[in-house]
């Protein structure tokens, strides 16, 4: 049959199973809209800005197995998604973008909402196209949802000039698989360098498992923690990894890295096997290389991404392939080996005695009061108050880490947040996303009075299409970590990081339809907290509590510095 492009791009999202696009019309993509118009195979939720329909699909995609879908047009609907791309590219999402392009012939012209969508983006995709013909658009299509969830997962863009959109073709359904001669990522993992590393854990003495977003990409979590459970290993999970182990489990000793807790970064400093699990000993991480590396011990690393092995340091045991693959075919032979030669009871008791002794420090441990809401007394109250079983989306900032210490979580998919890149306003529209791939789900946005005013138009969004999460706003009145960076390493000027002329939220979010509470009084949070869950559970609720100004994020390690010279309060400033 012969499809106009426009047509043939509708067809190919209901091909792929896409149920939600986000996005926000423009001149350059006016024909794929019309086409959406007459389609009902997917919906098309309307953002207010373009940003944020990248961040939504980004979230759709984090909290589901699917794939999610952005659509915006040409020159400034590119420029502004730029953020969102770049955001889901540090994190390796899988997702892809839509962008609409001035007709063929008028590229290089300088004409109206021009921009090189292609040269722009290069840095921050895993791959981008421009159609140059009609002819090409499916195969095109097809091979952008292939690329971005093969392999080590990322944003593809696919740039559509008008004239593609207008101009017809025979369209051919799919046949078979894509594939690409050029692009063959690796699966599974090398058989000699998995044995190589179950040989190493073995003998280790003072094994520690150290996992990253790797292994929520790849739904590793179970395979995880079969690992956890044959080695008897501690087991830390990145900011990225967090709820890819459980960290009800005993064996969990928090998240490693700049806030994370000290004995999670004794234990990677002091190990003598670490076998690191789809993460990729980043700076937030590990801090100063040549600190981690004053201690010697044996470094496995299994990654689908063959540049992310021995980036930063230097490994033992490279195994390139798909995480769950590679911990399928490790637990296997781990698990044989012990079979044959059972552990000796108490192998590791003192190994762990010392974890105990690290863990007896209580780093998470803070100074409670009557008059004052502490912020990481409301994250305690929402772990409370939903069992535990919220989808959390966060901004960035100091309510981020608080979030990632003191919210438990026991599943992977649940923690949506911005790592690699670090991009404020995200939480809103992320939230967006969760609840359209998660209809039913509880869903909690964990902010700050400063990054939820970086979207917060997405309250209108939510209005339209009946999405109702629940915002927290722990409000400072202050840009908090840079305020505390600035305490820390500036002397104490608070440069531009007070936040004044600040709205009511009160009064803002209820003019968007929506319903707001604001919490002075520690004695107000959980009731606070229980009436949006449970009276208000269809109505976005905007809880804006205001918290203690000069609390700070602990345990912290400076920039620069090593794992083991961690600030653990403000005594020790």
């Amino acid at each position: 049959m012969e499809l106009n492009g426009a047509d043939i791009v509708v067809r190919c999202l209901a091909e792929q199973g896409v149920d939600h696009v986000f996005g926000y019309p423009g001149g350059a993509v006016l024909y794929i809209y019309d086409a959406i118009y007459k389609q009902d195979s997917f919906q098309h939720i309307l953002v207010r800005h373009e940003q944020a329909a990248v961040h939504a699909a980004d979230a759709y995609s984090r909290s589901s197995d699917k794939i999610g879908v952005a659509l915006v047009t040409s020159g400034p609907g590119l420029t502004n998604a730029v953020t969102g791309i770049a955001t889901a590219y540090m994190d390796s999402i899988p997702m892809v973008i839509i962008s609409g392009q001035v007709p063929s012939t008028a590229i290089g012209e300088d004409a109206f909402q021009e921009c090189d969508a292609v040269g722009i983006t290069r840095p921050c995709v895993k791959h981008n196209f421009l159609v140059r013909d009609v002819k090409d658009l499916a195969e095109t299509m097809r091979r952008a949802f292939y690329i971005a969830k093969t392999g080590r997962p990322g944003p593809v863009l696919v740039d559509i000039p008008k004239d593609i959109t207008l101009a017809t073709c025979k369209y051919t359904p799919p046949r078979g698989e894509v594939s690409m001669r050029s692009y063959a990522p690796v699966v599974k993992g090398h058989a000699g360098q998995i044995k190589k590393a179950v040989q190493m854990l073995l003998a280790a003495e003072r094994p520690m498992i150290y996992a990253g977003g790797g292994v929520v990409l790849s739904d590793a979590s179970a395979e995880l923690r079969q690992l956890v459970e044959l080695t008897g290993a501690p087991c830390t999970t990145t900011l990225m990894g967090l709820g890819g182990f459980p960290a009800s489990d005993p064996r969990f000793v928090g998240m490693p890295g700049m806030h994370g807790t000290y004995e999670a970064n004794l234990s990677m400093q002091n190990c003598d096997v670490l076998i690191a699990v789809g993460s990729r000993f980043d700076d937030r991480v590990i801090g100063n290389p040549k600190h981690f590396a004053q201690n010697q011990r044996k470094i496995i690393h299994i990654d689908i991404d063959p540049s992310s092995i021995s980036k930063r340091v230097r490994v033992d045991v490279p195994i390139v392939g798909n995480v769950k693959d590679v911990l399928l075919d490790l637990n296997e032979l781990y698990a044989q080996a012990l079979a044959e030669t059972p552990a000796a009871p108490g192998r590791l008791a003192k190994w762990w005695q010392q974890v105990d002794t690290w863990r007896a420090k209580k780093c998470l441990a803070y100074e409670g009061s009557d008059t004052l809401i502490k912020p990481q007394f409301v994250v305690e109250k929402l772990w409370e108050v939903t069992g535990g079983n919220a989808f959390v989306t966060s901004d960035v900032g100091q309510h981020q880490m608080w979030a990632a210490q003191y919210y438990r979580f026991d599943e992977p998919r649940r923690w949506i947040n911005s790592g690699g890149l670090g991009t404020m306003g995200v939480g809103l529209p992320y939230a967006m996303g969760v609840l359209k791939a998660n209809p039913e789900a509880d869903v909690a946005v964990i902010t700050g009075e400063a990054s939820i005013q970086m979207n917060i138009q997405e309250l209108s969004t939510c209005k339209q299409y009946h999405l109702n999460p629940k915002l927290l706003c722990l409000n400072n009145r202050y840009l908090g970590m840079v305020r505390q960076w600035q305490q820390i390493d500036y002397g104490s000027r608070y440069s531009e990081s007070y936040v004044d002329a600040l709205p009511d939220f009160v009064k803002l979010v209820e003019s968007y339809g929506h319903v707001g509470l604001q919490i002075t009084k520690p004695a107000d949070v959980e009731p606070a907290i229980r009436e949006a869950f449970v009276k208000h559970k269809d109505r976005l609720v905007f809880l804006d509590f205001i918290t203690d100004q000069t609390e700070n994020v602990w345990p912290m390690v400076k920039a620069g510095k090593g794992l083991t010279e961690m600030l653990l309060g403000a005594e020790d400033l």
